[in-house]
């Protein structure tokens, strides 16, 4: 019963989880556009390009637009930043405070491997 319920509601599961994976990329590089404003954090670093990426990023996962793209530059950057930032500080995700870049590398593997699927913007230019 919940295994036709899942089946019948995939395309409604997969919008939702695109777009809570997108609002919290988003969120993610808003945090990074406050810490730019109070001068802690220069644009023209790999923070300001991380904020650029996460922001436009988690707008267009939202939209689903380009979402295979954005996905894959956007798991790019959560590679760079588990081995940049926390991987230095030991190798397990829990201890090194590295577990979000890790789901979010996750996340993204899934949306590269599926894309936008229904209710997205991507699905107007495959006509």
């Amino acid at each position: 019963m919940v295994k036709k319920f899942a089946e019948k509601n995939s395309d409604y599961f997969y919008f939702v989880f695109r777009v809570i994976i997108g609002l919290l990329f988003l969120l993610h590089g808003f945090m990074k556009i406050s810490m730019m404003q109070q001068g802690k954090l220069p644009l023209m670093s790999l923070m300001g390009l991380a904020m650029i990426i996460e922001v436009i990023g988690g707008a267009m996962l939202i939209l689903g637009l380009f979402t295979r793209y954005v996905a894959s530059i956007s798991a790019i950057e959560m590679i760079v930043a588990f081995f940049m930032v926390h991987y230095p500080k030991g190798i397990n995700p829990l201890a090194n405070g590295g577990e979000l870049a890790v789901l979010f590398f996750a996340a993204f593997l899934v949306l590269i491997a599926f894309g936008s699927r229904k209710f997205a913007l991507d699905n107007g230019f495959k006509k």
